[in-house]
């Protein structure tokens, strides 16, 4: 293994090898060819070539270089190391709030992922997020936390009476301190036939994460447990993790209990 972390830090501790590389990966080019694209010396230039050449990676045809099928294939492993910890870097800070635990979840649908969180001094991308995906969509399915916010709510029902499709998953907790925000529109909306309610009292983490369904577009909505304010919307149109999230949102709908009576709990 040393042998092989100590070829791993050879490359990568190099711009100018690393930028030889991916260089050569496009096509052939000479030697000042790969000077002018890397900014490398002459002399610098001469090591990484010959480095190169030791370990197999290139050949020479005259004054052009080009790899070999083992620098290929060692040029496709690092452009896909370096894409991996593009999106490491990019859901670092909502790592915590994803949902590991739930069967089938992988941090590969979320490589193109849209991720919304608070930044220094403005605070409400999420919310922002969260409102636009709701009036972009015609249908809406999903589970968990609700946030139980005027501006984020009131756009929700809104939604709901101008014809959005709704299935939603409530912890029932949840469910009543919704309907207690404003009992005669909530109600009212349960009523219609596009709006279907199912409460559910094991919800998969349910105090820091909601599933949300939008046409074909998955959004993962994460709450800080104390608080409940959202930190996060991490959405993608991945059509995997969208059959994913479909699955986990059926599996727990056919769990749930519909609400067959809004007035009871009114009562």
């Amino acid at each position: 293994m040393d042998s092989t972390l100590d070829d791993i830090e050879f490359l990568v501790s190099s711009d100018h090898r690393v930028g030889v590389l991916e260089t050569l990966d496009e096509g052939p080019c000479d030697r000042d060819q790969l000077r002018a694209v890397t900014g490398a010396s002459s002399p610098t230039m001469g090591r990484v070539l010959n480095d190169f050449g030791d370990r197999n990676w290139i050949e020479r045809d005259g004054h052009t270089y080009r790899l070999t099928g083992l620098g290929e294939f060692v040029a496709d492993r690092l452009a896909e190391f370096v894409d991996a910890m593009t999106v490491e870097r990019r859901l670092r800070e909502v790592s915590p709030w994803l949902p590991y635990e739930l069967e089938g979840f992988s941090v590969d649908f979320l490589s193109d992922a849209v991720i919304s969180y608070p930044g220094p001094g403005y605070p409400f991308k999420p919310l922002e997020r969260h409102v636009h995906l709701l009036e972009e969509a015609e249908t809406i399915r999903g589970f968990g936390m609700v946030l139980l916010k005027a501006n984020v709510v009131e756009s929700f029902f809104d939604s709901v009476f101008d014809g959005l499709h709704v299935e939603m998953i409530y912890p029932p907790e949840v469910f009543e301190a919704m309907l207690a925000w404003n009992p005669d529109d909530v109600a009212q909306s349960v009523r219609l036939d596009h709006h279907s309610v199912y409460l559910h009292d094991d919800l998969p983490n349910s105090d820091w994460c909601g599933i949300c369904l939008s046409d074909e577009h998955l959004s993962i909505c994460c709450y800080e447990p104390e608080t409940g304010s959202l930190r996060s919307v991490v959405d993608t149109d991945d059509p995997d993790a969208y059959s994913w999230g479909e699955s986990i949102v059926e599996e727990y709908r056919a769990e749930a209990q519909p609400l067959e009576d809004v007035d009871e709990l009114l009562s």
